[in-house]
């Protein structure tokens, strides 16, 4: 076949693969990333959401992908930034200011991912017929699909496997609430100190037998316990080892009173730091809880993970340059028209009957999921003591990578099979319930913190699969909101208003978590899913719109 009309089969899956590894990386993974690295959700949540804005104004941009090149070579040579950024991520990760240096990377990355979605979407309309087009539509959904499953799961559970599996062995030890009558004398750092030298490094933690008084305020008002932490030995000059200690299962009423987070260095390493383990009032009968110090080396592997993104969005570059078919690209004369048309694609969109509702319907359908989703990751990796769920790496990985996917899948085909079925305004609202009811999930997890991981697996198994049908209806509109003369460039302007509506309220997400905490976050996320519902009072649909046309 020849490279003008070359079949889809050769580069539809590749290039929507492509297209959807570097926005996953940059709206979701960079929160796991950061959460790791010990940014605060604050942080976290507000440069992660601004990270949409490239999403927001390309429609700004957009119509010069046409002036400037070819599509081609615009698909060729973003492909080929985003390999040069994820290994810039990569090298980077481990220096003293990598927060601000990979945020500024993050940025080229999401610039280059809006840029490449223009071109390969324009790109797609233009090497394929209109028969074609409908063929592949289901193709480039589902390897889009794909690379959101590499992303949010292969990638984190590599990372996590990696963190899990370099630095220092975690140590366990378990912590016992007996009688106050049962308790030896106060142990201390100075006449009971574990000392352990050896090459490398471990961790100590002295005493390794911890046994903690039930409160009784006749007996002794005394309600905790300090233990101490040192290293075994001395780490290479040029290393931090960072040490994460919390309550990973048993009682909640014992917990942790102080930071939980200890950095030590070739200077500091033989300094026992101290961490202090505390017991409810309320607790009378005796209880014992496991906790874990890890020190896994997060830096290396997240260089690791983005390096191999890195090979594969230059292999991508490569391929497509020798793959992708050379159709004919717009004229001289159709590149003037696209210019002299730019100024009535913005008017005739905001003249359309019922834009208002139609614009407040796109900022506000998803207000409580943009908040939603800056925050359900660090809510699993942070531990117990802070309200979080005390998920690994990997863990949190397989949840979203694999069943959280399926889930959103499974939703959304459900979606998509009742509104043809019966049309989009029949089901608008049963979607409204389905993105935002199942968000209780999170506001029972945080009250009750379990500690079986199943449990957890099939709580954000509903939540995305709530998603995904809810997520359907808010699609479907956004192509009604597009029927028209302008329909691909007024589509473009509601991914825009789309990007918008979950960058503002995720700005603020991280700032509400911290001042609230989890539990109250949560269930202030319910009362976000408010105006959801509110503005689709307002929304005009056409009864008929979405049903199966014979």
């Amino acid at each position: 076949m020849s490279r003008e009309k070359r079949s889809g089969w050769w580069w539809v899956p590749s290039l929507y693969y492509a297209e959807g590894i570097p926005y996953n990386i940059a709206m979701i993974v960079s929160v796991v990333m950061f959460k790791t690295m010990g940014i605060s959700n604050t942080m976290i949540a507000f440069w992660t959401s601004i990270l949409y804005l490239p999403w927001t104004i390309k429609p700004l941009w957009s119509p010069f992908i046409d002036v400037i090149s070819t599509k081609r070579k615009w698909i060729i040579w973003t492909q080929l930034l985003l390999a040069v950024t994820f290994f810039a991520v990569a090298f980077t990760i481990n220096l003293p200011s990598f927060f601000t240096i990979t945020l500024i990377i993050l940025w080229l990355v999401a610039f280059s991912s809006a840029t490449h979605d223009i071109a390969a979407d324009g790109f797609y309309m233009l090497a394929l017929t209109e028969h074609q087009q409908a063929w592949f539509v289901g193709i480039r959904s589902t390897f889009y699909r794909f690379a959101t499953i590499t992303a949010m799961g292969l990638i984190v559970m590599l990372a996590g496997y990696i963190e899990s599996n370099t630095g220092l062995d975690t140590v366990k030890i378990e912590v016992q609430a007996v009688s106050a009558e049962a308790i030896d004398d106060t142990i201390s750092a100075e006449d009971k100190q574990e000392v352990n030298d050896s090459e490398k490094p471990k961790i100590v933690i002295f005493p390794r037998e911890i046994r903690l008084a039930l409160y009784d305020e006749e007996i002794s008002k005394k309600d905790s316990i300090d233990i101490f932490f040192r290293l075994s030995a001395l780490p290479d000059s040029d290393q931090d080892i960072v040490v994460n200690f919390g309550r990973k299962s048993g009682s909640k009423n014992i917990s942790l009173a102080s930071p939980g987070r200890f950095v030590f260095t070739h200077k500091n390493w033989d300094q026992p730091v101290k961490a202090t383990i505390k017991i409810d009032h309320r607790q009378k009968e005796p209880v014992s809880a496991i906790f874990e110090a890890t020190a896994g080396n997060t830096p290396f592997s997240w260089a690791v993970s983005f390096t191999l993104l890195g090979f594969m969005l230059l292999a991508f570059s490569i391929y497509h340059k020798y793959i992708l078919p050379h159709p004919t690209d717009r004229n001289t004369e159709e590149i003037k028209n696209v210019f002299s048309s730019y100024v009535e694609v913005f008017s005739t969109f905001f003249k359309k009957k019922g834009i208002i509702a139609g614009i407040l319907f796109l900022l506000f359908y998803r207000m409580a999921e943009s908040q939603l989703v800056k925050l359900a990751s660090p809510f699993l990796l942070d531990s117990q003591e802070v309200g979080g769920l005390a998920l690994t790496t990997a863990e949190v990985g397989f949840v979203y990578g694999t069943i959280g996917i399926v889930s959103l899948l499974l939703g959304g085909l459900l979606g998509g099979f009742l509104a043809a079925a019966h049309g989009l305004k029949k089901w608008i609202w049963w979607m409204a319930i389905g993105i935002n009811l199942p968000d209780l999930v999170y506001v029972y997890f945080s009250y009750i913190q379990p500690d079986i991981f199943l449990l957890i697996s099939v709580g954000v198994g509903i939540e995305q699969f709530g998603y995904g049908f809810g997520f359907t209806g808010y699609m479907l509109y956004m192509i009604y909101l597009s029927e028209g003369k302008f329909q691909t460039s007024h589509f473009a302007i509601t991914t825009a208003f789309m990007a918008l509506g979950m960058m503002i309220p995720g700005m603020v997400s991280g700032y509400i978590q911290e001042w609230l905490g989890y539990q109250h976050f949560f269930v202030w996320v319910m009362i976000a899913t408010i105006p959801s519902f509110v503005v689709l009072k307002f929304i005009h649909l056409d009864p008929e719109f979405g049903k199966k046309k014979d």
